[in-house]
């Protein structure tokens, strides 16, 4: 039997339990930097492998580590492990769901449930697989992605680990069962938070001239977000900037004393996104002060996350592994505007960022993550398990070793 033969058995002769252990993460969801319960179970998952859990400071992340005992490479595999506070559907869009959250008004809609259980089969397949093994595989556990509250603690944690490699993988309700993308290069974008209040001098509304009009300020500062922001940036170094919320005055005939503004920029250069969250205040105090009015910055006006930029060399590495196991699952493609905590692990060596498919139109599931009728088709699992082993046991076994 080849090495591959052997993964594809495990996978299937592990897939009820990974079934199980993904429904029993998905009704018993925690948001971000609150997963109390859920580090607990994974942790005693991890323990009954005889993994070496280690708390990472300050979050409920932790670490398990599968020591071969013999020198090699070191390689993490990460996953997230927080839910949203999103009130899930009984239904996707056709069908009852098989497994819905218990915990109502939080449900794993971005599909880190999956994730979960992704890693603990492929923890439990290469602890069967140790003794063909050099080396060491840290497992990483990683709270509050969707806040980015736990990467910040999860990187000091494993900056004396050494680590030569990182790889993480996301479920995608866009890619068909079987398919994986990879990319070489930037793979998620970059993020900043907006926030700031446009204050100005309320009063009643029968007599503007009195007043200090926030609004129209407001409505000023939006119109040059669009044309005087964008053309003092690199245009060959994309951003962008998107508006989500406008809140101002509740009653037509009252004039208020402020206005609350609110969206995010995306980019795929950190000096381009830097430069442009500068460039963004300057353009909203100037043209507040034209209005006579002036700019609180909240707190969340600040890079919140990084590009998450595969390493090439790294990328080709697992493409390599993904067309020896399953040789029509490779997808290319374009990155994407969402942004990722993942980008953390670049700081400590050369990463990796995959996504898995978990569609299945068919049967109803292709609702859009974070949203209430999100759903998986469990059998996408057995691909990103496949592709996580694969890529470990040629990692640490040296096959990519010049």
């Amino acid at each position: 039997m080849t090495s591959n033969e052997k993964i594809k058995e495990k996978i299937d002769q592990y897939f009820a339990d990974t079934v199980s252990r993904r429904n029993y993460l998905h009704e018993n969801p925690e948001v971000s930097d609150k997963e109390y319960k859920t580090a607990e179970y994974l942790k005693k998952e991890c323990e009954r492998l005889g993994l070496l859990v280690e708390d990472a400071k300050n979050t409920t992340g932790f670490t398990a580590l599968l020591d071969t005992g013999k020198t090699g490479n070191t390689l993490g595999i990460r996953t997230d492990i927080d839910a949203l506070p999103i009130l899930e559907s009984e239904n996707n869009l056709k069908n009852k769901k098989t497994v819905v959250s218990k915990n109502k008004g939080v449900s794993h809609a971005c599909g880190h449930d999956s994730h979960m259980a992704t890693l603990l089969t492929t923890a439990k397949i290469l602890t069967d697989f140790k003794d063909e093994l050099s080396g060491k595989i840290y497992f990483i556990f990683e709270e509050g992605e969707e806040t980015g509250g736990g990467i910040d603690a999860m990187v000091e944690h494993l900056k004396d680990k050494d680590l030569d490699a990182c790889y993480g993988n996301h479920q995608s309700p866009f890619l068909e069962v079987g398919q994986i993308k990879v990319l070489k290069g930037p793979s998620h974008a970059g993020c900043a938070g907006v926030e700031f209040d446009v204050i100005g001098k309320g009063g009643h509304g029968s007599r503007p001239d009195k007043c200090i009009n926030p609004l129209t300020a407001t409505a000023n500062i939006v119109t040059a977000l669009t044309t005087a922001w964008v053309n003092q940036l690199d245009v060959s170094k994309t951003v962008t900037f998107g508006l989500g919320s406008i809140n101002g005055g509740s009653a037509s005939n009252v004039i208020p004393d402020r206005c609350n503004v609110k969206g995010t920029l995306r980019f795929f250069d950190d000096k381009a996104g830097e430069d442009a969250l500068e460039v963004l205040k300057e353009v909203v105090n100037t043209t507040a002060r034209v209005h006579k009015c002036y700019v609180e910055f909240s707190d969340y006006t600040r890079i919140v996350a990084y590009p998450t930029i595969n390493d090439p060399d790294l990328a080709e590495k697992v493409i390599t592994s993904l067309n020896d196991i399953y040789p029509t699952s490779f997808l290319d493609g374009n990155p994407t505007y969402g942004s990722e905590s993942f980008f953390g692990y670049s700081k400590l060596c050369p990463s990796v960022y995959t996504k898995f498919g978990v569609r299945d139109e068919k049967n109803g599931i292709s609702a859009g993550s974070h949203t209430p009728e999100f759903d998986i088709n469990p059998e996408g699992i057995k691909y990103a398990v496949g592709l996580q082993v694969k890529f470990a046991l040629d990692f640490l076994k040296g096959a990519f070793d010049d």
